[in-house]
């Protein structure tokens, strides 16, 4: 009974290994009767396919076989390559059925076939061909340059086509800036934005020395502290006031005994000096120095030293501006650099993300690394976004620098950022600290005005002890008479001279 039951298990073993072979349940179940023989190549590249675990959408071996239109299976060219990146030439069609891809002429596509799973024929005909359109990017050129219009999303509202550029690029992106496209009769409003500037370095940094407004302002001021330092140097040298005056009185007037008398009288003078109308002395001095004696000492050296202190001033103001249109210009450089990194980055990520989605579509892939790449591509996309502000801004930071239009775009021509060698690099700590103590225009800028505060506080010691001077001198004619007579016009010559010492508010404000 035992041997039995040990024989019974035996002959079940051997069935069940014998319909599990693939040939051996053709055999025992006819299904290979109606099958044509299958390509050489085509077995080798199914079994490949069947061998792959992670493959969802596979069909089994002896579950479904392909063929195609022309039953010759032969004489078509079926790819049996797994390992290898799935391309698309140009001038063929691929077809992608079950996991054999067949290649046919794209003259005379194929609109039917046939299906076989199971001993079963199921006939396939194309009933509507369509043509997958290509990705739209993200991000889209307009002609005009520096102007970027992401692309609308489905519930946006359009932009109007008449504002923009009827060319634009059909790459996503490029470093290229393009040219406002030649206006029309049939366009009727085209903004085509202001003009690209392109500098280079040197060119930027000449800019400033030239025209620059602060620049130009601190050289005026240069020469208002030069001008001022004559003004001091012929302080004490007299001025000249030719001129006339007419006068008239009638009715009473005192006389130089008290007494009030009625008089009518007038009078006239003319020549250097004016404003004389009786005894005294003429009001106008025709030729008067009047200073104090302490500002013609004093103030030529404090003048000097505050024109010296305006010269650094400028200098300081140039080095100022020179810097910052040179770190304008280094930002706005790497702004375009970081952007055409960015820029080669996405499009070997977006062609990576295209392959990584062929092979998840095909099944020679996982879609979670699809979803990866898109997800890569998404933000890579954002930092394109992010550095063409970053260049926006770079770019209206060196035209603020350079005083121009904030609305003209600047473009480097720098390739890249060139190294200046301003000093020695064999200079010691020691040396440089010297060296910038010595040449900086803010320390010795500091340095005159230092020296100008020194001599306006020797200008003050000694001013209560040195006096003011009016010096006056008046000649020409001089006649009147009383009432409407006006006559014995003759010469008439005054000289004064006076000398005053001044202690303010009792010594106290000194």
């Amino acid at each position: 009974m035992r041997a039995t039951s040990r024989r019974q298990y035996v002959v079940l073993c051997a069935v069940f290994a014998l319909t599990g072979c693939a040939e051996t349940r053709n055999l025992l179940t006819h299904s290979d009767v109606a099958r044509p023989p299958i390509p050489a190549t085509a077995d080798q590249r199914l079994d490949q396919l069947v061998q792959r675990p992670e493959n969802p959408r596979y069909l089994n071996k002896e579950q479904a076989q392909i063929l195609t239109k022309n039953p010759v299976l032969p004489q078509q060219n079926v790819s049996a390559s797994t390992s290898q990146t799935p391309q698309q030439p140009a001038n063929t069609t691929v077809e992608q059925v079950g996991f054999a891809t067949v290649k046919s002429d794209p003259t005379t596509p194929a609109t039917t076939g046939k299906l076989i799973i199971e001993g079963r024929t199921y006939e396939i005909q194309l009933v509507e061909q369509s043509q997958q359109a290509a990705p739209e990017p993200d991000f889209q050129y307009i002609s005009n340059a520096f102007e970027l219009s992401s692309a609308p999303e489905k519930n946006s509202t359009p932009v109007p086509v008449d504002l923009l550029d009827p060319q634009v690029l059909k790459e996503p992106h490029s470093s290229a800036i393009q040219a406002p496209a030649p206006q029309t009769e049939e366009s009727i409003f085209q903004d085509v934005g202001p003009e690209v500037l392109q500098l280079n370095l040197p060119t930027a940094l000449s800019l400033v020395g030239g025209e620059h407004p602060a620049v130009g302002l601190a050289q005026w001021r240069v020469q208002e502290a030069y001008a001022q330092l004559d003004r001091a140097q012929v302080l004490w040298l007299p001025s000249i006031q030719p001129g006339f005056s007419f006068h008239r009185h009638d009715g009473n007037y005192q006389a130089s005994n008290a007494a009030i008398v009625d008089v009518n009288r007038n009078s006239f003078q003319y020549g250097l000096g004016a404003g004389a109308t009786g005894a005294g002395t003429t009001p106008v001095q025709g030729i008067s120095a009047r200073f104090h004696l302490a500002d013609a000492i004093f103030q030529p050296d404090i003048s000097l030293k505050n024109a010296w202190a305006r010269g650094h001033n400028a200098n300081g103001v140039l080095n100022r501006q020179l810097l910052e249109v040179a770190l304008a210009y280094l930002e706005l450089l790497q702004s375009e650099q970081q952007l055409q990194i960015l820029e080669e980055t996405w499009q070997r990520t977006s062609e990576l993300a295209r392959l990584t989605r062929d092979f998840a579509a095909t099944g020679q892939g996982l879609q979670a690394d699809a979803d990866r790449m898109q997800t890569e591509l998404i933000l890579l996309e954002d930092r394109i976004a992010s550095t063409r502000e970053a260049v926006g801004v770079a770019s209206a930071k060196l035209a603020q620098a350079l005083s121009l239009g904030a609305d003209q775009p600047i473009v480097p021509l720098d390739p890249t950022v060139v190294p200046l060698a301003l000093v020695s690099l064999q200079m010691d700590r020691g040396t440089l600290i010297t060296t910038g103590l010595s040449n900086r225009p803010e320390l010795m800028e500091a340095q005159a005005l230092v020296a100008v505060a020194c001599e306006e506080y020797r200008r003050q010691k000694y001013a209560p002890f040195v006096p003011s001077v009016l010096l006056g001198y008046s000649t020409g004619g001089f006649g009147g008479g009383p009432g409407n007579t006006l006559n014995n016009v003759n010469g008439r010559n005054d000289f004064d001279a006076l000398l005053t010492w001044e202690v303010r508010n009792l010594g106290f404000g000194e």
